[in-house]
């Protein structure tokens, strides 16, 4: 996993890890989901990974886009 740069100072994202097809995001109560183009989609996936290594955003994105489309939790 990646730390999240948290740029803005507020996210709920700690962390993070980008595969091909898939991103897994740790938030602030050490839960991990990942999102993956067969549960979120391609376009919404590739716009996650370039939040996460911008270390902007991506906290809001999930929350306001993606909400419960995560492939598994843990």
């Amino acid at each position: 996993m990646e730390r999240y740069k948290n740029k803005q100072g507020h996210s709920g994202v700690t962390a993070y890890n980008i595969a091909a097809k898939s991103i897994t995001v740790t938030f602030n109560n050490n839960t991990s989901y990942c999102y993956t183009y067969g549960s979120t989609g391609k376009k919404a996936v590739e716009h996650m990974k370039e939040l996460a290594k911008n270390g902007r955003g991506l906290s809001t994105y999930i929350s306001r886009y993606v909400k419960q489309k995560f492939e598994r939790k843990f």
